[in-house]
């Protein structure tokens, strides 16, 4: 199936359908039947986007990131310029400035912005300021074409968000900064002192978290944490503008009190190139709204949330299918962004969703990669990073051609079918990534990765800990051989207390005698725990201690053994791991809650009945990129009763 005829969670239609639809162009106008003689109404045909190749050829491709760059600390925005630069900023308040190439980036220069948590950017619509917002109760104002810091504001209060909110060309920078406990908007002179031009204390009644301003009908767009959004102009009176021809008069001719309705709130709001539309994602609900900005009317609604991807994935609807261990690791990694992190603040309000410069593609992450859509045809045209171990967040887009030095680009150059002119205006579009708890961000392109997959990732910081340690396999046990009888119970004895097992060898006999064979020649003693997911499982059972090795007793693999008396239906399950159907050696698993799309994948041969504080200790220690605790939690051995 081609990429851009996949449906955006729904099916194709079927090779026969296509082909009733065919004929009946070729046979032509046909008299209607008795019961549709009064309906005259012509069948809708499907959509089609004009020049939607051009327009793909313009966006990234590659289902792999070209490269990586480090932050000290996790990354939590990336911001394109007009002017062809890239600003990266962490939760440590440190802010990179980059260069966009020919072909890649280039580092400009380092600033420690912040001495707190950086929780809010904004870049000029003409390209020329940028303007970082802090807990410290700060903002820091950039010369972005200069590299240069050019101003320090003092709020005197908590901030939330900040936006510019001046037209292009304007001499005064206007900044506007929101308060994290009010419903208050203050206007700053991006280059002047700390005290405000302007207090807007009634627009709304909950903090405002978004800011997002509309260059082309000077107008801005709000929204607070209770779910409402507002329209108002940066100038007097700060009001609905009365200017704009053909925009919403009264709130309740719009689809604006859709959050309400849902009790969610949006993440971002996103103008298109040509300001007809702005697009939403919104928590908890997990829904991606496409809002006309003149009416305020939702044009398109695409449900991105955990119950639906997961009843697609069960039927094999979705437009991706993951492997289930995966697929339930990844399940773990978004519930855990719901949850606030050590600063208090939800990951999963770093997620946003942009647009093309077409104005014809939304892109946007999903537990499953990075989709992007077509909005007028209605389907995900590609998926890029499906199988990459990160989960993306924030996203900017570049697609321009940058300008080479000493080069000027005319008109009649761009118009020219000289190869050399050509090849000066080659692009070289890129999505620059964030990922969950990661201090990289990421860069898809047109260029496929080197063929060394550790030469994208680039260290050009200091690697951390986490990145310098280096795993140690545990020694792998003696391997004897014998008969294993059947057993009912065990007790696993690891280094943080014991596990107290219910086997079922009538369900699944040859597992258990597999577990018991081992257990008793001493083949899980001192072997690790190497892969922990909160809110999923813990594994072990592998010697090698990465999750690559490990054989059966018979030393081969064995076939699965499924029973409808026993699901994945509860925590504390006892399952094999695997590599697919009748991959089984001796690796296996205890989830750590209900995994029902586990069920007729992983055998399940006993259950844990005591020792239920000693399961959740080891799910919850800290672990690497790769799921592996930091300190080894090993088998010290297994006691068949």
């Amino acid at each position: 199936m081609d990429e851009g005829e996949v449906t955006l969670g729904k099916r194709d239609r079927s090779d026969q359908d296509m082909a009733e639809d065919d004929s009946d162009d070729d046979v032509g106008p046909m008299p209607l039947p008795a019961e549709a003689e009064g309906n005259t109404s012509r069948k809708k045909k499907r959509k089609v986007l004009p020049h939607e190749q051009l327009y793909l050829s313009h966006l990234p491709d590659t289902e792999q990131y070209y490269k990586s760059f480090m932050h000290r600390d996790t990354i939590n925005f990336t911001v394109v310029t007009k002017t062809d630069f890239i600003i990266t900023t962490s939760i440590d308040g440190h802010l990179k400035l980059w260069k966009k190439q020919d072909s890649g980036i280039e580092f400009v220069k380092h600033y420690r912005a912040h001495l707190q948590p950086i929780i809010a950017v904004s870049a000029s619509a003409d390209g020329q300021l940028f303007a970082s917002v802090s807990e410290d109760g700060t903002a820091k104002v950039f010369d972005v074409v200069n590299f240069d810091m050019i101003n320090i504001i003092k709020f005197g209060f908590a901030p939330h968000a900040c936006c510019w909110v001046h037209k292009k060309g304007e001499a005064q920078g206007l900044l506007a900064v929101s308060e994290a406990n009010s419903g208050t908007i203050k206007l700053y002179d991006g280059r002047g002192g700390d005290t405000p031009l302007e207090t807007l204390p009634s627009l709304h009644r909950s903090p405002v978290h978004i800011i997002t301003y509309c260059d082309k009908y000077d107008t801005v767009i709000s929204a607070d944490e209770g779910g409402f959004i507002e329209y108002w102009q940066p100038i007097e009176p700060f009001a609905l503008p009365t200017h704009v021809h053909g925009l919403w008069q009264y709130k309740t001719q719009t689809d604006l009190y859709e959050f309400k309705k849902a009790k969610s709130v949006p993440t971002c709001i996103v103008l298109s190139p040509d300001s007809s539309s702005f697009v939403t994602f919104s928590m908890p609900d997990r829904q991606v709204r496409i809002f006309s900005f003149l009416s305020g009317k939702l044009s398109r609604k695409y449900d991105e949330s955990l119950t639906a991807i997961q009843e697609m994935q069960q039927a094999g609807t979705a437009v991706y299918k993951v492997d289930e261990m995966e697929f339930g690791r990844r399940l773990a990694v978004e519930r855990e962004m719901e949850l606030p992190g050590p600063d208090g603040k939800i990951p999963a309000m770093w997620i946003n969703a942009i647009w093309d410069e077409s104005g014809s593609f939304v892109i946007y992450a999903t537990l499953l990669g990075v989709k992007v859509v077509n909005v007028v045809t209605n389907r995900v045209s590609r998926l890029l990073g499906k199988d990459e171990n990160v989960r993306w967040l924030n996203f900017s887009l570049y697609q321009g051609a940058p300008a080479k030095a000493g080069t000027r680009t005319t008109l009649a150059m761009a118009a020219s079918d000289n190869p050399l002119l050509a090849e000066k205006a080659v692009r070289d579009p890129t999505l620059f990534c964030t990922g969950f708890k990661r201090s990289r961000f990421y860069m898809f392109t047109r260029i496929e990765p080197e063929e060394k997959a550790g030469d994208r990732d680039v260290f050009n910081e200091r690697p951390t800990r986490e990145e310098q340690n280096v795993a140690i396999a545990a020694p792998a046990a003696s391997n004897k051989s014998g008969p294993s009888p059947y057993a009912e119970a065990a007790t696993i004895h690891t280094s943080m207390g014991d596990m107290h097992l219910r086997l079922f060898p009538k369900q699944a006999p040859k597992a258990v005698e597999n577990f018991v064979g081992h257990a008793r020649r001493g083949y899980f003693d001192g072997i690790i725990f190497h892969r922990v997911i909160p809110k999923f499982m813990i594994q072990t059972g592998d010697p090698l201690g990465d999750g690559t090795g490990g054989t059966s007793i018979w030393g081969d693999e064995f076939e699965d053994e499924f029973s409808d008396d026993l699901k994945h239906d509860r925590p504390y399950t006892l399952s094999m791991a695997n590599a697919g159907p009748g991959t089984n050696g001796s690796q296996f698993f205890i989830t750590t809650t209900a995994t029902p799309w586990l069920d007729k994948k992983h055998t399940i041969f006993g259950r844990v009945y005591q020792g239920y504080e000693v399961v959740h200790a080891i799910e919850n220690v800290k672990t690497n990129k790769a799921d592996k605790p930091y300190e080894d939690i090993k088998i010290v051995n297994i006691t068949i009763q």
